[in-house]
């Protein structure tokens, strides 16, 4: 009696279900280690480099495999080693189109080669302007316990000025500004607004954030998705609002407040901005959701419904007639619960295009469109900084004012960097506020005198 050992994974490979799509590796490149981990992401996974379920199998004769059962239709995808900075590229290391299969519904088998990674062995130049830098490859997420890379872009004149800038925090950073870095081409942002700026553009600091790689749907969703996970979102804004954003503000010339703020993505990018538009309305007043996966959650409309939306809130929404699945119809419909929840007609602005897909060069055509429209003529921002009337000491115990004694009488409030109301008392004749008393946390905070706001931070 002949015995044949299979390993489970052959074994899962020779029983495959009839229907199901079998996508084989027949060669790898030669620096691929033997050790490797193999996924594949696309549009059956919501493009996740990292998913535990997309990983491929190995047989004994060295061949990769997977085998699912994707809905009918031209799947899209690329294979990756767990992150878009290990995405799969030419022989040169240079960047491939996604890979496109057809698929019936019925048993199909495909063999595929990995020619190389890109950007290894090549010598690809950044695209990035020399306007961008990377603030830090290892910004710690305290609220998620990781590290992030954080780029940076300053306007054409930060160094020769002494104005303040808006700021406009985007996800997704590795595919913001280099093409070196992105996965499927870049938005073009920097090279957007140095042109913007040439024309007489006012000009904005961009925050770019990179995604997390397999935690990237996790992080851009509040809410959890039984198949693709989330339900790490509210710890990720946090993050910008509560550590980021404060650091930015104290280590950059920055006009701070809600009208000069927004937050900007696209796809699960575009769903978390919308998210934080609706969560902390004091915090980012202008909104950029690109082709928004609110099919990740119904709870995206809900939290809308529940929350309301703040007069002074503005929401810039696109999404492409070639994307798929529902893209307009929800850009749709969010823009009717939007309006359903308070917002005015001119806070909204949607826009669709028979050429739009659900691509970086979709995204970088109309970014300055959308740019332009979240901040001209709706921002008090100022060409030169305005000197209050008054200035903060802190000794450690109470909030010392300098400036005009005509402020004894006042009242003074102190707000924490999201807008809420920590105390609110008269200025005495000493001018002081003692705030030893409170549950004070590091970090930035406003005093208001009247019509007059100061930042200051606070270490305890």
């Amino acid at each position: 009696m002949i015995k044949v050992c299979l390993t489970i994974a052959v074994l899962i490979y020779c029983v495959s279900g009839v229907g199901q799509l079998t996508i084989r590796v027949t060669s790898v490149p030669a620096n691929t280690s033997p050790e490797a981990a193999i996924y594949i992401a696309g549009t059956m996974n919501n493009w996740n480099p990292g998913s535990p379920a997309y990983k491929l199998e190995k047989d004994i004769s060295g061949i990769y495999f997977i085998i699912f059962t994707p809905p009918s239709g031209n799947v899209k995808f690329k294979f990756t080693r767990g992150a878009w900075d290990s995405v799969e590229g030419t022989a040169q290391g240079s960047f491939i189109p996604d890979r496109v299969v057809s698929y019936a519904g019925t048993a199909k088998t495909v063999d595929l080669t990995i020619a190389g990674w890109e950007g290894a062995g090549n010598n690809n130049a950044s695209s990035a302007s020399p306007q961008v830098s990377i603030l830090t490859d290892t910004f710690y997420i305290p609220q998620l316990n990781r590290k992030r890379k954080i780029w940076l872009y300053l306007p054409k004149d930060y160094t020769t000025s002494s104005i303040s800038y808006p700021v406009l925090y985007m996800h997704d950073g590795q595919n913001l500004f280099d093409k070196k870095t992105s996965f499927s081409g870049e938005w073009k942002v920097d090279e957007s607004l140095d042109s913007m700026f040439v024309k007489g553009d006012y000009g904005c600091i961009v925050v770019g954030i990179d995604n997390g790689g397999g935690n990237r749907l996790n992080e851009y969703s509040p809410w959890i998705n039984p198949q693709y996970g989330g339900g790490q979102g509210d710890e990720y804004i946090d993050f910008i609002v509560q550590t980021l954003k404060p650091y930015i503000d104290l280590s950059y010339r920055t006009l701070s407040d809600r009208d000069n703020t927004a937050i900007f993505g696209s796809s699960m990018g575009g769903l978390i901005s919308m998210y934080a538009g609706i969560q902390y309305p004091e915090v980012f007043g202008r909104v950029g959701a690109f082709s928004s996966s609110y099919w990740f959650s119904g709870e995206s409309f809900r939290q809308v419904s529940d929350t309301g939306v703040r007069g002074t809130s503005y929401f810039y929404m696109l999404a492409g007639e070639q994307e798929g699945g529902q893209q307009t119809g929800d850009m749709d419909k969010m823009y009717q619960t939007l309006l359903l929840a308070g917002a005015s007609a001119d806070q909204l602005f949607k826009t669709a295009h028979a050429d739009g897909k659900h691509s970086e060069w979709y995204w970088a055509r109309e970014f300055p469109k959308a740019y332009k429209w979240l901040f001209e003529k709706k921002t008090s921002r100022l060409s030169e900084e305005v000197k209050p009337a008054f200035n903060i000491f802190y000794d450690g115990i109470r909030l010392i004012i300098l400036g005009d004694h005509n402020l004894i009488d006042r009242p003074i409030m102190l707000f924490n960097n999201v807008g809420k109301l920590i105390t609110k008392t008269l200025v005495g004749q000493d001018m002081s506020l003692d705030i030893s008393g409170l549950s004070i946390s590091p970090g930035i905070y406003i005093v208001r005198m009247g019509d007059q706001n100061v930042k200051l931070f606070l270490p305890k």
